[in-house]
């Protein structure tokens, strides 16, 4: 499922760019959510993105962040919560 960014508390201002296959989720010009058709990617602290990719294999390295992110894929493995968490995790981590 894919999460309404507009209803998770904790977020500021933010603008979101349309692009050919995805949705560039922006604070201040920098990305902090990229959303695909089955897919998310968000800023990621290096040890929490070992760990979360250890624990589920809908985890993995992001594309458009590479190490400093990871992708999700909306499988279930995380509830929504989570997600909602990871999300606001990566807006406070965008400067």
């Amino acid at each position: 499922m894919v999460p309404d960014v507009s209803k998770i508390t904790g977020i500021g201002p933010y603008e979101v760019k349309q692009e050919k296959d995805r949705e560039l989720y922006c604070k201040d010009q920098l990305v902090f959510l990229v959303l695909h058709k089955n897919t998310i990617e968000v800023r990621c602290d290096t040890n929490l993105s070992d760990n979360l990719k250890s624990k589920y294999e809908s985890v993995m390295d992001s594309r458009y962040y590479g190490k400093g992110g990871i992708e999700i894929v909306l499988a279930g493995q995380l509830s929504p919560r989570e997600i909602e968490d990871l999300i606001r995790l990566s807006y406070n981590m965008t400067q």
